[in-house]
């Protein structure tokens, strides 16, 4: 298996996508971040006073998705045709969980732009909450599944 972001001579470049099919594509990422119970009392509550925490935090992640290739040098820019966040309250464990669906009809995969919209709402939690709690931590960011394109369908396994 060859890096593909590289040429011959071992130098960066952007993946030359000229000849692929366009085909629906779809990716999974998912990640967590983990707080204070007290800190996420308050998330559940709206009683930060920064405001909906994760209403900012869920257009967070749609603007991470579709500014990737602007943060990610070799991405392609994308026309994405759907950016969903979901979250998951997770009250034992005492963290949210952060799910992002991203969908395009292209010649490239979104598995940057799930992965980036994840770390972009992740962020954004831990910056409204940062007052009450410097201990959050971001946690296991990572692509779930993804589909379309000739590398065909991933299920990450567990």
């Amino acid at each position: 298996m060859e890096l593909t972001h590289f040429d011959h001579a071992g130098k960066a470049r952007i993946v030359d996508v000229t000849v692929k099919d366009d085909t629906t594509r779809e990716a999974v990422a998912k990640g967590r971040i983990a707080m204070k119970p007290a800190t996420l009392d308050l998330v559940k509550q709206g009683a930060l006073g920064k405001g909906d925490v994760l209403g900012v935090a869920q257009v967070a992640g749609i603007m991470g998705a579709k500014r990737t290739p602007d943060l990610i040098p070799m991405c392609h820019p994308l026309l994405l045709t759907g950016v969903n966040i979901e979250f998951t309250i997770d009250d034992a464990g005492s963290a949210i969980d952060i799910a992002a669906i991203v969908k395009t009809t292209g010649k490239t995969g979104v598995e940057m732009e799930a992965l980036t919209a994840v770390a972009a709402t992740a962020l954004t939690i831990y910056d409204m909450c940062k007052a009450v709690d410097r201990d959050m931590t971001i946690e296991y960011i990572r692509l779930v599944t993804k589909s379309g394109g000739k590398s065909g369908n991933y299920v990450r396994e567990g």
